[in-house]
C-alpha cells in the first residue's frame, strides 16, 4: 500500500507519495522527475525497486501535478531556478526524515540530482543519473543534431513555426512527436503515465515554458545556460550513469557526467530511447536495483 501527503514548502505544498519502507535496512530511493514541468507519474515503473521492501519515494515538483500551481508566476526567471527545486528536494527530505537515501534524477531531474549532490547533503548514499547530461547547451546542440536526422518535411514544419512564434499550433506538436517517438519513448504504444505526463504539461505549461522553451530543441528558457561540467569534481558519493543507445540524452552526453564524476559507473541500454525503465523495464530495475543494493 502506498502513503501520500504533503510537505509545506515556503508557504505551498509539495505532494508526495511512497510505497515501501522508509526506515528499514535498506535505504530508500527519491525519485526526481523531468520537464522540467512533468510530474511524477512517469516514473511510476520505478515502483518496481520497492517489491523487495526498498522505499521509493515520488513527488510532484512545485508548480506541477498535485504541488501548488503557480501560473501566476509564468515568465519569472527569477523565480524558477534549479535552486528553487534544490531547496524543495532538501526539504521534502528533512519532512520525511530520511537520513540515509538514494536519489535518481530523470532528464532534467539529474540536473537537479547533480545540484542537490553538489551541495553534499549528509544522508545521500548513492546518486543514479538517468538520461541527462552535464550541459544544457551540449545536449540542445545534440538534439538539433538529432533533428537534422528527420525527414525534411518534418524539419521544415518545425522551422517555419519556430520562425513565426506558432509553436503551440498542432501542426508543431505533431512534427516534434515525430522526434519524440525516435528519441524519447521508442515503445509503439506509449504507456498510459507517459501519455500522461506530455498531457500534464499541456494542461499548464508554466515551468516547462520558463525554464526549457516549447519544444526539447527549441529552447529560450532559464535554464537553456546550465552546466556542471566544472563542478562534477565536486560530486562525492556513488554514481550510475545511465541512458539509452537513442536517447535524446545521446552517448556522446553521457562521456562528461562520466569522466567528471569519480568513479561513476555506466550502463548504456540498447534497445531504448530516453525511457529505458518503461522501454527495457525488466533490464533496468536489474541494473539500478543491483547498484542500489551495493551502496545501501
Amino acid at each position: 500500500m502506498a502513503t501520500e501527503g504533503y510537505a509545506d514548502f515556503d508557504g505551498w505544498q509539495t505532494w508526495y507519495r511512497f510505497k515501501g519502507d522508509l526506515g528499514g535496512e535498506q535505504a530508500p530511493l527519491v525519485t526526481l522527475h523531468g520537464g522540467p514541468g512533468a510530474t511524477h507519474v512517469y516514473l511510476e515503473s520505478l515502483v518496481d525497486l520497492a517489491r523487495d521492501g526498498r522505499g521509493v519515494v515520488f513527488y510532484d515538483q512545485l508548480g506541477n501535478g498535485n504541488s501548488t500551481h503557480l501560473p501566476e508566476r509564468l515568465g519569472d526567471g527569477d523565480f524558477w531556478t534549479p535552486e528553487l527545486f534544490v531547496r524543495e528536494l532538501a526539504n521534502l527530505v528533512e519532512h520525511l526524515g530520511l537520513e540515509r537515501y538514494h536519489v535518481l534524477g530523470q532528464s532534467w531531474g539529474g540536473f537537479l540530482a547533480q545540484e542537490y549532490a553538489l551541495t553534499q547533503p549528509a544522508g545521500l548514499r548513492s546518486l543514479v543519473l538517468a538520461n541527462t547530461a552535464a550541459s544544457f547547451p551540449d545536449f540542445l546542440e545534440e538534439c538539433n543534431r538529432l533533428r537534422m536526422e528527420l525527414p525534411a518535411d518534418v524539419q521544415e514544419t518545425l522551422q517555419r513555426h519556430e520562425d513565426e512564434g506558432t509553436t503551440d499550433a498542432a501542426e508543431y506538436l505533431e512534427a516534434a512527436m515525430v522526434f519524440y517517438m525516435r528519441h524519447v519513448c521508442r515503445l509503439p504504444q506509449w504507456p498510459e503515465q507517459v501519455e500522461q505526463a506530455f498531457a500534464d504539461i499541456e494542461a499548464d505549461p508554466t515551468v516547462y515554458h520558463t525554464m526549457n522553451g516549447p519544444s526539447e530543441f527549441h529552447v529560450v528558457g532559464t535554464i537553456k545556460d546550465w552546466q556542471s561540467k566544472d563542478r562534477l569534481g565536486e560530486i562525492r558519493v556513488p554514481t550510475l550513469v545511465v541512458s539509452g543507445r537513442y536517447d535524446e540524452t545521446t552517448p556522446v552526453l553521457q562521456e562528461a557526467l562520466v569522466e567528471g564524476i569519480a568513479g561513476a559507473e555506466q550502463v548504456l541500454f540498447e534497445d531504448s530511447a530516453h525511457m529505458p525503465f518503461w522501454e527495457q523495464r525488466e533490464q533496468f530495475m536489474a541494473v539500478v536495483g543491483d547498484f542500489l543494493a551495493r551502496h545501501d
